[in-house]
């Protein structure tokens, strides 16, 4: 019984002082960050545009999304909005201006990433312009060696 708890103390240990990968070099990790933000980049005009197959594409399945004045929602929900919302970009009654997102931070866990940024909006509806910025929070998990959002909260700037 006394080996069993040493030897289960020793894997223990080794995990946690094993849990980042040190085989990792910085050209590996410069790789890894160019390829996420590239996939940033590619979600966020596919937003722009209203292109929900894209987005649905790049969300995971247990996706939850949630904004600073409202409770979080799955996935099915948020995309029924971005449905709704696409069809208002492709019949002309909404037009995205811009959508641009800087300050871009990004903290990586092994295959997860917390991505902090502010974005910049502007839509015309029915004339009226609007303009919005936010600071957001993203999570993205790599599935198979390609990036996928799984979680969003913003908060908007006054």
């Amino acid at each position: 019984m006394r080996l069993f708890k040493i030897l289960f103390t020793i894997i223990i240990l080794f995990n946690f002082l094993n849990c980042k990968d040190k085989s990792t070099t910085h050209k590996d990790s410069k790789i890894t960050e160019d390829s996420l933000l590239e996939t940033i980049e590619k979600f966020n005009n596919a937003f722009q545009e209203g292109n929900v197959s894209i987005i649905e594409s790049m969300v995971t399945e247990n996706y939850i999304h949630t904004n600073g004045n409202s409770k979080a929602i799955r996935k099915k929900d948020w995309l029924n909005y971005l449905k709704k919302r696409e069809k208002k970009i492709k019949s002309g009654n909404l037009e995205v201006i811009e959508y641009k997102m800087n300050e871009i931070e990004i903290e990586f866990y092994n295959k997860i990433a917390i991505v902090t940024g502010k974005i910049f909006v502007s839509n015309k509806e029915k004339e009226d312009i609007k303009n919005s910025e936010y600071r957001i929070t993203n999570i993205w998990v790599n599935e198979n060696g390609k990036w996928k959002r799984a979680g969003f909260h913003d908060g908007k700037i006054e």
